[in-house]
């Protein structure tokens, strides 16, 4: 087979065809220090600057040599628009929510200028640079937050998780106006040049939630954004989701996003046994092996998932910003060792 482009064997996977080999991307953010040292674009600076965000972000592709590159950072933008306080983590951390704006009760109205609230803007130019330089070469990603996992940061996740088992009706209003914070901002990434979105819903996991709620809570609206949305959408949610796999397979999502926790083997049983073959993308522990491992174990993770069946090969999570550059590179030399 022809060596493929990234952006050629990014496409060929999400649709279940033949590649050259397994492409590699993080599906969630993927800055490190090193890459912001040899850029010379760092935090706090490329949370609001678009050219130093997208020169940051680019590191993914002229760095690591992933297949696509992605921004926002953080998961932050949408509730800072809707009026969160946030704390910025210096040039360290990434910025969080400090002061939650509302409570269950309180009535909330979109804003009528979103997309011209807090970073909203910086983040849209990024997209447009990114599409500019590098959107001929690789795939651009555009991240926005899972409705049910915004409207927690509007309460506070403490509240907010207790509502959602004691009244979950009570968070409905909630979570619709969140679906549409959302979808507004990934129309406009898309408008902006973002090849495929990628939503996390980070609150949805299964370590904070039961399947029951996920299906009554969050399913509807990942749904509804997928239908929403016209380029391919990816689906990721923290921890064990084995449980709720195929319902989200059953929103419609081009990709699921799974952490190392996923049983991989009977999670692609059990979608093809409801017809279904969604592609799952992940396999390489964030902390345990990228941050605090060897790239020998980087390539052992990688060889494992290519086994297992995984159609793209990216860390099961955030990248922890002080990985090392050799163990992310890694994930790359290993993927080319298996070259059709």
């Amino acid at each position: 087979m022809h060596t493929m482009t990234s952006r050629e064997r990014f496409m060929a996977a999400l649709n279940g065809q033949s590649v050259d080999r397994l492409p590699v991307i993080s599906v969630c953010q993927h800055a490190t220090y090193d890459q912001m040292e040899q850029l010379n674009s760092a935090w706090p600076d490329a949370f609001h600057d678009a050219k130093l965000m997208a020169k940051l972000a680019s590191g993914g592709q002229s760095i690591l040599g992933f297949d696509a590159v992605r921004v926002p950072f953080c998961q932050t933008h949408e509730a800072e628009a809707f009026g969160a306080v946030l704390k910025y983590g210096g040039k360290l951390g990434l910025p969080s929510v400090d002061i939650h704006p509302y409570h269950i009760g309180d009535t909330i109205d979109f804003p009528a200028d979103f997309l011209s609230k807090g970073r909203i803007p910086a983040l849209l130019e990024a997209i447009r640079i990114l599409k500019r330089d590098v959107g001929d070469q690789v795939i651009v990603m555009g991240g926005i937050i899972g409705a049910f996992s915004i409207a927690s940061l509007l309460f506070g996740v403490t509240d907010y998780l207790k509502a959602s088992f004691k009244k979950p009706s009570d968070l409905v209003p909630y979570i619709e106006l969140c679906e549409r914070a959302g979808t507004t901002l990934a129309k406009a990434m898309i408008e902006a040049g973002a090849d495929v979105i990628v939503v996390e819903d980070m609150v949805a996991s299964m370590d904070m939630i039961s399947p029951k709620i996920y299906r009554t809570l969050a399913w509807e609206y990942e749904k509804d954004q997928v239908e929403a949305l016209s380029v391919p959408t990816i689906i990721h949610i923290c921890g064990k989701t084995d449980p709720i796999i195929v319902d989200i397979a059953k929103t419609g999502c081009a990709a699921i996003s799974v952490e190392t926790t996923v049983n991989i083997p009977k999670a692609l049983e059990n979608l093809q046994s409801e017809g279904l073959t969604t592609p799952l993308i992940g396999g390489v522990d964030p902390v345990k092996t990228l941050f605090t491992g060897q790239p020998e174990d980087v390539k052992y993770e990688v060889r494992n998932a290519i086994a297992e069946g995984l159609s793209m090969i990216s860390p099961g999570c955030s990248v922890p910003p002080a990985t090392r550059t050799a163990n992310l590179r890694a994930m790359v030399d290993t993927a080319k060792e298996y070259q059709a």
